[in-house]
Formats: structure tokens, C-alpha cells, sequence
């Protein structure tokens, strides 16, 4: 029988680990983080929901391929609960929190120069957040499929807290798996266009073997219902304040919007970027929500033109 190849790495990162809120925070680190410049900053990337910083594996690894990204620093987060970031003694997870992280990595990855920042799915929500809120921290803003939600009204707030405090009443728990491959299979049924060898190799980062069980490598809290509305006139008013140049990439395949059932479209989102002064989207094709797992080398192309034009 023919045992299925795992993808190798092009390029090692090394894990560097930050004390910061009460946390042991975990980072990847591609480069020497004290070579970073005005011109060429820090390029720092920030996970989806459910996922970790090595999966920005393969997007690094096109990156490095391309002139002037041979030594260039980049570093890959865990947010707090996921990866091998501590998890914090709470049973519930907080966007203000996710901010308050990311100001506290930035200080002690890049203290004294901007970076470019980059986050996909939920932490592009996060980035785009932040970034209005320490515009003056961020040279350039990648946002990889980071739509937002739909907006709330305020007679959907208790509602949202019943059901939280519903959810607060009973364990949190994720599936576990027999073994890795079982992991990878997980992956792939979740993203079909994702290739075996990267599956098995993400299995690996993505859950940690455990008592003979695979355990995924993320606190299962985060399933959890959000109680806090989702209100839009606050999100564009820090799309207001992001007065540095922001790209926006979609997949073409993307099923964002199907999630909704209606109750949020992509021309809402169209509506909701038009606060922000200096916005580009662009389209990678033949890619689904994990953009940076189905096209990791046409990424990296629209990436490095945007950082460096």
C-alpha cells in the first residue's frame, strides 16, 4: 500500500513565545525579526476561527520564493485558545480581547517600527478592527475574506445572552480522532480543493495526539455563541479611521455568505467598505474560503505587489 507523502516545508519557522496578558503567547517566526525596516517591515499573519498560524505554511513558502521576500521577516500568531497559545481562564471569547492581544504582540514583535498586518476570516475582522483603532501601528492592511457578520438590532440582544448563558450550562467539547490521517480527512471534507499532502501536514499542526486520541489544538469554548451584537455603524466608524492602504482579497468560490441563509450578502459588505478611504479588492480564482490553502503561490503574488508596489 502506498503511504501518502506530507508536505515539507520550504522554509522553516521557529516558534517564539511572548508573556503577555496573563498569557503565554505563541508565534512563528520566519526571518530575524530585528532585520525589519521601514521599507521591508514585519509582516505579521493572524488566523481564522478554528485554525492556527502554521496554516499560513504554504502562503510563506510561495512568499519566500519571490524577489525582495528571501530574508524578509514574518511572523504567525496563535490567538489566545488556539495553537499553542495559553488559554485564559474564561469560558467565553471576546473580539476586545483578540485587540487587546494584538496590540500586546506588536509591542514586543515590532516595537519601535509599523508592520504590515494580514488576517484572514475572523482575524481579518480583528485586523481591520485594530487597525482603525492604532492606525498609526500599521504600514499596509491585508484582509484574506474577513466579510464581517450581519448587523444586529438591539432587540436581538436578549435573545443572543439566553442562549449564551444557555450554552455557559453545559461542557464545551470537540471530536476527537483515532489518528492523524483521520484528522487530515477532517480537513479535507471540510475543504475539498485542499491537496492531501498539505492536509496531512496541517493535520499535524491543526490537533496534537493525546492518550491515544487526537485532540484538536484549540480550546472548545470557542464554539461558543458571541452574546455581544454585531453593530455596523460601530465597525464603520473604525473603517473610518484606517488611513493606511487596505486590500481585500475574495475567493471566487466562497461560501461565506451561504452560512446566513440570506440575512447577509456580499453587496452589504460592498456597502460597509465604502467608509474606507484607501480600499482594493481583489478576486483569487479557483479558491474557496481557505484561499491561502487553495492558491498559496497566486496569493503570495497579489500579496508581495500590494506590500511592495
Amino acid at each position: 500500500m502506498t503511504i501518502p507523502a506530507v508536505y515539507s516545508p520550504l522554509f522553516e519557522a521557529r516558534s517564539h513565545f511572548i508573556t503577555a496578558r496573563g498569557l503565554r503567547h505563541h508565534a512563528l517566526v520566519w526571518g530575524e525579526l530585528t532585520q525589519a525596516t521601514v521599507e521591508q517591515p514585519l509582516l505579521v499573519l493572524a488566523h481564522g476561527w478554528m485554525d492556527v498560524g502554521a496554516s499560513f505554511q504554504f502562503m510563506v513558502d510561495a512568499l519566500r520564493q519571490l524577489p525582495g521576500w528571501e530574508t524578509r521577516p514574518i511572523a504567525a500568531i496563535d490567538w489566545r485558545g488556539f495553537g499553542e497559545t495559553s488559554t485564559p481562564a474564561s469560558d467565553s471569547y471576546f473580539f476586545a480581547d483578540y485587540l487587546g492581544d494584538l496590540d500586546a504582540l506588536l509591542d514586543a514583535l515590532s516595537p519601535s517600527l509599523p508592520v504590515d498586518l494580514l488576517g484572514h476570516s475572523m482575524g481579518g475582522n480583528v485586523v481591520m478592527l485594530y487597525a482603525g483603532v492604532r492606525p498609526a501601528r500599521i504600514r499596509r492592511l491585508i484582509n484574506l475574506e474577513g466579510f464581517g457578520m450581519p448587523a444586529t438590532q438591539p432587540d436581538d440582544a436578549p435573545g443572543r445572552y439566553v442562549k449564551w448563558l444557555d450554552e455557559l450550562k453545559a461542557p464545551a467539547r470537540l471530536k476527537d480522532y483515532d489518528s492523524v490521517n483521520d484528522v487530515a480527512k477532517r480537513l479535507r471534507s471540510t475543504n475539498p480543493r485542499l491537496r492531501q499532502d498539505f492536509a496531512l501536514w496541517l493535520a499535524g499542526q491543526w490537533a496534537r495526539e493525546e492518550g491515544g486520541r487526537w485532540l484538536i489544538n484549540a480550546d472548545p469554548a470557542h464554539k461558543r455563541s458571541q452574546p455581544i451584537l454585531y453593530r455596523v455603524e460601530e465597525v464603520q466608524a473604525f473603517y473610518k479611521r484606517l488611513t493606511m492602504p487596505v486590500l481585500f482579497v475574495e475567493a471566487d468560490q466562497t461560501v461565506y455568505f451561504l452560512l446566513f441563509n440570506g440575512k447577509f450578502t456580499r453587496d452589504e459588505f460592498l456597502e460597509r467598505v465604502k467608509s474606507v478611504p484607501n480600499f482594493r479588492m481583489e478576486t483569487i480564482f479557483d479558491a474557496g474560503h481557505m484561499v491561502h490553502h487553495d492558491q498559496p503561490v497566486e496569493l503570495a503574488s497579489h500579496i508581495a505587489k500590494f506590500l511592495n508596489p
